[in-house]
């Protein structure tokens, strides 16, 4: 039981990073699956390539060895060797390009919205705006709020047992599933940079610059990510926790005028 305890805990691939990953998380979004399918690819042709030239070394190692061959070659050019050692590395990287341009392509896309988040960078927290809801214009309760880290003498005075230390936050981006979303992020003092990785999102946020991203969660859940830019002293301690829902229960969410804890 021990054992299998150990491995569940080590192996399970969440929304948040686990001891020991070497992987991605599961993938969110159709642009994280994009990455994850060719970061397969990728591998695959990297570990084929190992394999080929390991093959031939060692062949050239066991083979052609001055012991073993006492007479010494008299050629010097090789036509098909030529044509050989250039068109294979040339289809390679046509088989690698491919793919990596539609992904960029991809990732630049915005297509028509359902809704806007804005997404402020400041030392050291994030800040968050939703207006598309007309609904909520006549609500005292704004949709423009601040999300802070909770600090370790908070988890342990509220008893906070399977809150994540260090990644938690007072109050979580709230988002709907299954439909397009558009990113505005920028910052207001110094370099940030927006990222979750089950999104496959890694935007940077430039104080005067607004970058734009597009979203699109294929899966509800409870999402973690981090500032991934050395923005100061407190980089490490502004964590991003982001909820996906599905769409109804989002647009009740909003018409009730819920608060996003």
């Amino acid at each position: 039981m021990l054992l299998l305890s150990y491995l569940t805990s080590t192996l399970w691939f969440g929304d948040a990073a686990v001891a020991y990953q070497l992987g991605f998380q599961d993938p969110a979004t159709t642009t994280m699956e994009g990455i994850y399918l060719f970061n397969l690819h990728l591998l695959f042709v990297i570990i084929s390539i190992v394999i080929v030239v390991g093959w031939l070394l060692l062949s050239v190692l066991t083979n052609f060895t001055e012991f073993d061959n006492t007479n010494v070659a008299n050629f010097t050019h090789s036509n098909a060797v030529e044509i050989i050692w250039t068109t294979i590395p040339a289809l390679i990287l046509l088989s690698l390009a491919s793919p990596s341009f539609s992904l960029l392509y991809s990732l630049d896309e915005i297509s028509n919205p359902e809704l806007t988040l804005k997404i402020l960078g400041h030392q050291w927290y994030w800040s968050y705006e939703i207006s598309d809801f007309n609904s909520c214009s006549e609500s005292s309760q704004s949709l423009k709020y601040s999300s802070y880290m909770l600090t370790n003498e908070f988890l342990q005075e509220n008893n906070s047992i399977g809150f994540f230390r260090v990644l938690e936050t007072n109050k979580r981006v709230v988002l709907p599933t299954n439909t397009h979303l558009r990113l505005l992020i920028t910052a207001v003092d110094v370099l940030h940079s927006w990222t979750i990785p089950s999104f496959g999102v890694k935007v940077d946020a430039c104080p005067g610059r607004l970058n734009q991203a597009n979203l699109f969660i294929k899966r509800f859940g409870v999402f973690f990510g981090q500032c991934s830019e050395i923005c100061g002293v407190n980089h490490g301690f502004m964590p991003i926790v982001l909820l996906a829902m599905p769409s109804v229960q989002y647009h009740y969410l909003i018409m009730t005028n819920l608060h996003f804890n």
